[in-house]
């Protein structure tokens, strides 16, 4: 690994933080707008759910995200602060389907101590002023003049230094914030002031509530008629207002997400910690409140956001689980719930441990998550690509075709599947014992290879052969009628829809015939100056039994050719260059958008947008799929259509935000497929690859396939033994008594399967820490080994802990031996046939001692003191490198001869550190709790001891994600034949659920990646203004300086989705082709 580093990701946030509902995109349109810490996704609520319409980085992690709308405006504006001190006001542009930024503007002061609770930031509900807390003791204002344009910010002092929360009080004639906060006795008060813009100050408010619920932490604004506000505490909630106070006691429990669900704010949905679902009601008579209720309605994954959409439908956004949209029914299900469960997203965070495994053993490492959190924990299985499930196959040699028919029109689901050979066709059906059989359709032609085969209309199927087109009836099964080439010419290539045959025969005759009730006529003839070696009519326009195009990929002088029909006048001609013939061509609609592909036969893949009615080819692209010939199909699965690239690395073509994606699938080699929807195997696929033909169903398309293993409680370490083909996890469950109390558990899982099949408690109060398998010197067994620590209430730091010694012994885990220490054991490492442990501030070796019974015992051999608490270690040789609770990177080495560890350099920043990881003898990356990643290099050339004891930063990079855990491993099949199968690679993972990849450079590669960087920067413009070297400066309390060495794979490969225009203005810029870029850039995205 090197020095030059590309950071990209591989899965994008899922751990949703925000969430808000208004009417953005259009003053009739309702849209949900989700937060997921750095990314924004706008869905439109429609009555078949919801759909997505925009989904966007943004260069910050959002910390406020509300939806306003300003005076005199008919729809809603977007309000987002970032943690970085950055905001801005976004509009929707409804001709581009973009975010215009409105307003934008840093609001940083130099002096102040950022706020321990987190930032504020709330609005006006009258629109006179947006108000941020974000330094303790200030409170920041925003003004509105009177035509909703922003003006200039300006800073209040606030007397309250421990604010929990500040909301804008409704229907007040001047703005006026309630304040919940905590006084230095640990009391806990509500006060009310009003915001006199002129004078920029407070004034004394209307009202202000003393001595609260000890856990009162969120206020609730109540809209007019009522007005006030709730606060909610950890055993009472109370309404406040002027005029008014009310109480009711509730069952203990910390409240985490709110959302109103009247305008009136007579209703709010509360979510608690334990993800219990409640409706809080406000009773009023006559605009005065006469009490409050609350009732239980079921139970969610633990909320984060909750908003109310429309007709009793809720969307629960989780950091801790799975987020939902719910549904609120009338009447309680068997359980006595109320609340349904509509639809789930997938939410790896957060990520706190994981490890790579190569579960399928085809060399593709896949990888393994502990995720979420409290009872929404679970285990995620993540890996590239799209898998197929096999349901059936049978061993056939020679395959040269295939195409699935149905017995007739109106029949859902597929009959035959005609099968080709060079010499013969034959027809397999399911029987009535859902197995494949051999079948016949009397009126084909069995002895000779079929070119190409389609249902048609009035129950009739088509064949084409090479020497003619027959019509059979797909009802009888009888022979109809036929239309034969002239004699002297044969078929080569064919192709059919329900009413139309396009085909083509030797010397460049192109014919073009239709499909009646048992008459075949040739409406239309024409003679080519080349051969032809491909042809496709896929109805795309209106009707979808009839095309009006047809694509025509030629030899000799490598063109495709758009043909009206019926007439057949060529109407656009597009050359492809290079010498490599088009071998597939296919016309097709994503997402409502018209494309043509076209295949070549080295394995590049063409794609052009396609105008319908003039039969116009733009914004030419090519990718590079595999290296054999590619034959193109499309399917649909979840009624949705994609398209199915069968070569030597078989691909899934599909569309995602108006953009097209390629997914690889987990298969070798596939030679043809089609699509085979039986009643025994629905939605399913026909494959043939090497020697058989297998029936399967296809996994979600997506770029990343994640399995989810709920486990209903907290798994945090997990460690995979190869030679036992297990997992083991150390996880903790909340038992739900009196007393709150946590079991800590070991935990061993078989590795295909995921069942427990051995567990071990822990002691009362005891943590697992750590948990590794290895092996030591002169014994052949394998261990698990596990760190823990004893977390006593009155302790600082734990005192004792302990390292336990399991082997897994037909299924089970069985303890070997246990070993106390002073402290908790952070991290284990093998090392050099021993155990190497971290033990609070202290780096401890072990070595396997045989006692005189012939059991075994960890025996301590050397340590080395000097940190302040040693998390994170890793091992390389004799070399062992520390990263500290908040001293940085250190490097230590074993001495052999003395027996003894020594510190050899360190980073003597102030770092607190999250991860490390060794990339090379010389390099280490940390992460640390600013979200930033860095480099450091050993210096072993230095000249003086000082230089050599010095660790030198040489890279850093503002990666804005909280990092758990670094590990070596590839998410993707390493091909040997490609340039990036020689990139060493470690994946990472995070609080918000993003799994990432950092690849390591050659110098000239990197070179020519920043100054293509550099050029995006200038060419892609962030959301709101907000800028991508700012964001991914390396930025913490001491220092904000520029990324160096390391580079933005996700701006880099955003290149793709740019339009033609763009590209040529980069290429130019780069003094490189677009061909040439492109190439460069999907290699890499093949990374991930």
């Amino acid at each position: 690994m090197s020095v030059w580093n590309y950071v990209v990701t591989a899965q994008k946030p899922t751990n949703v933080t925000h969430s808000c509902v208004g009417n953005f995109t259009s003053p009739q349109e309702l849209n949900l707008i989700i937060a997921k810490c750095t990314r924004i996704e706008i869905h439109l609520l429609t009555p078949q759910g919801l759909q997505p319409m925009l989904d966007v980085p943004i260069y910050g992690r959002i910390a406020t995200l509300e939806l306003f709308r300003p005076h005199g405006e008919a729809q809603d504006f977007l309000f987002i602060a970032t943690e970085r001190y950055k905001f801005c006001v976004l509009q929707w542009d409804a001709e581009t389907s973009e975010l215009i930024t409105r307003a934008m503007g840093d609001v940083s002061d130099r002096i102040g101590r950022p706020t321990d609770n987190g930032q504020i930031g709330i609005i006006d509900p009258d629109c006179r002023l947006i108000g941020l807390h974000l330094y303790d003791g200030l409170f920041k204002v925003i003004p509105f003049d009177n035509k909703g344009q922003l003006k200039e910010a300006f800073n209040i002092r606030l007397e309250e230094l421990q604010v929990l929360d500040i909301k804008f009080l409704y229907g007040c004639s001047k703005p006026t914030i309630v304040v919940l906060y905590q006084d230095n006795k640990d009391a806990r008060h509500v006060k009310t002031y009003e915001v006199a813009l002129k004078d920029k100050d407070f004034v004394e408010g209307p009202w202000s509530q003393n001595n609260l619920d000890n856990g009162a932490d969120l206020l609730i604004p109540v809209p007019p008629p009522l007005c006030g506000v709730l606060i909610i505490g950890e055993e009472t909630i109370v309404y406040c207002s002027a005029n008014a106070f009310k109480a009711i006691p509730i069952r203990p429990s910390i409240t985490r997400a709110y959302g109103r669900v009247d305008a009136d704010g007579s209703r709010y949905l509360l979510g608690d910690h334990a993800g219990l679902l409640h409706l809080l009601v406000i009773t009023h008579e006559k605009e005065k409140v006469t009490g409050l209720k609350i009732e239980l309605l079921g139970e969610t994954a633990i909320a984060s956001t909750i908003s109310y959409l429309d007709n009793a439908v809720v969307y629960i956004g989780s950091s801790y689980g799975d987020s939902q949209l719910i549904k609120l029914n009338l009447q309680p299900d068997a359980k006595g719930s109320y609340v349904e469960v509509l639809e789930s997203y997938v939410n790896l965070g957060p990520i706190v441990d994981f490890c790579v495994v190569d579960l399928e053993r085809q060399g593709q490492g896949q990888v393994v998550t502990c995720s979420g959190a409290y009872k929404d924990g679970s285990l995620r299985i993540v890996r590239n690509g799209i898998g197929i499930n096999e349901q059936a196959s049978v061993e056939l040699q020679g395959i040269k075709g295939m195409w699935s028919l149905r017995s007739s029109t109106d029949d859902p689901f597929d009959t035959f599947l005609v099968v080709s050979f060079i010499s013969e066709t034959r027809i397999l059906a399911m029987n009535l014992e859902d197995e494949l059989e051999e079948s016949e359709i009397e009126g084909f032609c069995s002895q000779v290879q079929t070119l190409f085969c389609h249902y048609a209309v009035h129950n009739q199927l088509v064949q084409v052969t090479s020497s003619c087109v027959r019509l059979v009836s797909s009802t009888t099964r009888e022979f109809r009628t036929e239309w034969n080439a002239p004699s002297g010419y044969s078929i080569n290539v064919a192709t059919a829809n329900a009413t139309q045959v396009l085909l083509a025969t030797g010397g460049g005759h192109l014919v073009y015939l239709e499909i009646g009730d048992g008459v075949l006529t040739e409406v239309k003839h024409t003679q080519m100056e080349y051969e032809i070696s491909c042809l496709d009519i896929n109805p795309i326009g209106e009707n979808p039994n009839y095309s009006q195009l047809a694509a025509v990929g030629m030899w000799t002088d490598i063109s495709v050719r758009i043909f009206s029909l019926p007439d057949l006048n060529v109407i656009t001609k597009e050359h492809l260059g290079g010498e490599i013939i088009p071998r597939s061509v296919l016309l097709c609609s994503f997402e409502g958008i018209s494309y043509l592909l076209c295949a070549l036969g080295d394995g590049h893949l063409l794609n052009f947008l396609l105008k319908l009615d003039t039969g116009e080819l733009t914004d030419r692209k090519k990718v590079s799929l595999g290296t054999q010939p590619i034959t193109l199909r499309t399917f649909s699965s979840k009624n949705v259509t994609h398209v199915f690239a069968a070569s030597d690395r078989p691909t899934v073509i599909y569309s995602s935000n108006k953009k097209l994606l390629y997914s690889n699938v987990n298969l070798k080699e596939v030679s043809y497929m089609c699509p085979f929807n039986s009643a025994a195997f629905p939605d399913s696929l026909a494959i043939a690859k090497e020697g058989e033909l297998t029936i399967g169903t296809i996994d979600d398309i997506q770029k990343l396939h994640i399995r989810t293993i709920p486990l209903g409680e907290h798994a945090r370490r997990i460690c995979h033994q190869e030679q036992s083909r297990t997992f083991a996890i150390c996880s903790l469950k909340n038992q739900s008594s009196a007393e709150e109390t946590e079991t800590h558990f070991i935990r061993l899982l078989d590795d295909q399967s995921f069942e427990f099949i051995s567990t071990y408690q822990l002691d009362p109060f005891e943590y697992g820490c750590s948990i590794l398998s290895c092996s030591f010197s002169d014994d052949i067994n394998v261990y698990y080994c596990v760190g823990t620590a004893y977390v006593l209430p009155e302790e600082n730091e734990p005192t004792k802990g302990r390292i336990l010694v399991f082997m897994v012994e037909e299924g089970k885990l069985q303890l070997i031996t246990e070993k106390e220490t002073k402290g908790a054991v952070y991290s284990l490492n093998a090392f050099n046939g021993k155990l190497l442990a971290a033990i609070n501030q202290k780096i401890q070796l072990y070595k396997w001692m045989l006692r005189d019974d012939g059991s075994h015992e960890l025996q301590s051999e050397c340590g080395h003191h000097g940190h302040i608490l040693a998390l994170y270690v890793q091992t390389r040789g004799d070399f062992i490198v520390v990263g500290d609770l908040m001293k940085s990177i250190s490097l230590l080495i074993y001495k052999h001869e003395e027996g003894a560890i020594e510190e050899r350099a360190r980073d003597y920043n102030a770092n607190w550190m999250s991860a490390v990881e060794i990339l090379d003898d010389d390099i280490y990356l940390g992460a640390e709790n600013n979200f930033n990643l860095f480099t450091v290099r050993k210096n072993s050339e230095g000249a003086t001891d000082e230089e050599r004891g010095r660790l030198e930063v040489v890279g850093e990079y503002h990666l804005g994600e909280f990092v758990n855990r670094f590990r070596h491993g590839s998410l993707v099949m390493r091909l040997p034949d490609s340039d990036v199968g020689q990139i060493p690679t470690v994946i990472f993972g995070t609080v918000n659920g993003v799994i990432g990849v950092i690849a390591s450079l050659r110098h000239e590669q990197y070179v020519f990646l920043e100054k293509l960087q550099s050029n995006l920067r200038k060419v892609i413009k962030g959301v709101g203004g907000l800028s991508h070297e700012q964001w991914r400066s390396f930025n913490n309390e001491k220092k904000t300086v520029d990324a160096k060495n390391f580079l933005d794979g996700d701006l880099i490969e955003s290149f793709l989705d740019l339009s033609r225009s763009r590209m040529d203005e980069i290429a130019k810029a780069m003094g490189v082709s677009v061909e040439e870029l492109c190439k460069r850039v999907e290699e890499l995205t093949r990374l991930h």
